[in-house]
């Protein structure tokens, strides 16, 4: 009864805030997408020869479940660009919606799945095959074949559209988009996009993203007053699961400690709820495919833990509550878990090994920003000790 208590009060908040923003005039509007796609078309129909090979304009309903063809078979080392424009709601009353960076899915051909980082992506294809789109919410993804975990019906709850423009380019993508940006750009789509290409890649060297949760710009590198080689953290609307590889000995002394600044946090609901469950923070991955994880709250108690609330991560991901409230954001904390006592107390008998450690940034639900450094990533037990 607490936790259905809890849902309703948050659900509640949240539906009295979309209300107030509507009534406000403050919600972000839904995109215009005949607008978008006539101001695109119109750029297309302006573009010289030997520039565009061929394009193609998908609607994805968000109720569909995945994969839709898009019409174009690709060649290896085709070098494609797609923009996207629309919504899917998980709740419109509530407000509740993914960016389309986390919501729409790339496959080509039997090769991998993959996601952008943006609502724009360009990309070379590895393997021929023909190009396919997939809604991503609220299910999640099975293998990297693109099967799904859950029944496609809980597609049926989901509302909206992506409206998808994707051009094969015959040459290569980034050369094709600024002589393309020089006859003109619609809300900075076209410029937007060739920063992103040339910004480029910026996971943290020795790290990689989830698979199933997809690449993201979410974690970079940088340098800091107070904590040199940094990890630095920044999300809006999107989600993110950084990995390092570990294994080592889980005993009686095995501890994790670091440094982190959280500037801000992604909520200001409590976020042990769906619909709230927006926060940073740091997780040790064991041999038995379950995590623990450590945030700071914004409003539930230190030593508060349950396990996760969203469907696909119950008995997977536990987290505990290890700072809270506004008293200290902005400075630099130093912490020190004990992993075994932690996951005794939490989680039951702890199991033989740690595999990972995950920097964790959720923003999706809410989609409001969270800001966080982290340094001083160090791992030990009785035998050893790891300097992430």
């Amino acid at each position: 009864m607490p936790g259905i208590i809890n849902d309703l009060t948050v659900a509640g908040t949240l539906f009295l805030r979309a209300s107030a923003r509507k009534l406000l005039s403050k919600n972000n509007p839904e995109p215009d997408l005949d607008k978008y796609s006539t101001a695109m078309q119109s750029l297309l129909d302006q573009t010289p020869e030997g520039l565009i090979k061929d394009y193609e304009w998908l609607d994805l309903p968000g109720n569909r479940p995945p994969w839709m063809a898009s019409g174009i078979n690709l060649k290896t080392g085709d070098e494609i660009s797609c923009f996207m424009d629309g919504r899917v709601f998980a709740s419109k009353p509530l407000d509740i919606w993914l960016g389309l960076a986390l919501q729409v899915w790339y496959k080509v051909g039997d090769g991998d799945i993959f996601r952008g980082t943006h609502s724009s992506h360009s990309f070379v294809a590895k393997e021929s095959g023909p190009l396919q789109f997939g809604n991503y919410f609220p299910n999640d993804w099975e293998n990297l074949q693109g099967e799904r975990q859950q029944d496609d019906k809980i597609y049926q709850s989901s509302r909206g559209m992506s409206r998808i423009l994707i051009i094969r380019w015959h040459k290569p993508a980034v050369e094709c988009l600024r002589e393309m940006l020089s006859l003109g750009d619609f809300e900075g789509r076209l410029k937007s996009e060739i920063n992103r290409i040339d910004i480029g890649d910026t996971t943290p060297k020795g790290w990689s993203y989830l698979w199933n949760i997809g690449q993201s710009n979410i974690f970079r590198k940088q340098s800091s007053g107070t904590a040199d080689d940094c990890i630095h953290c920044q999300t809006q609307g999107d989600t993110g699961i950084l990995q390092k590889e570990v294994d080592m000995i889980l005993d009686e002394q095995t501890e994790i400690s670091w440094k982190w600044c959280v500037d801000q946090l992604p909520s200001t609901l409590r976020e042990d709820t769906v619909p709230s469950h927006d926060y940073l923070s740091i997780a040790i991955e064991f041999d038995n495919g379950r995590d623990i994880t450590y945030y700071w709250s914004s409003t539930l108690p230190v030593g508060t833990g349950y396990d996760c609330p969203l469907p696909n991560w119950k008995g997977k991901e536990y987290h505990v509550v290890i700072r809270s409230g506004k008293e200290g954001l902005g400075e630099w904390k130093e912490e020190r878990r004990n992993l075994f006592e932690d996951y005794k107390q939490y989680m039951g008998e702890p199991p033989a090994r740690v595999v990972r450690v995950w920097l964790i940034a959720n923003s999706a639900f809410q989609r409001n920003k969270g800001d966080c450094k982290y340094a001083h990533i160090v791992l030990h037990n009785a035998q050893s000790l790891k300097v992430l």
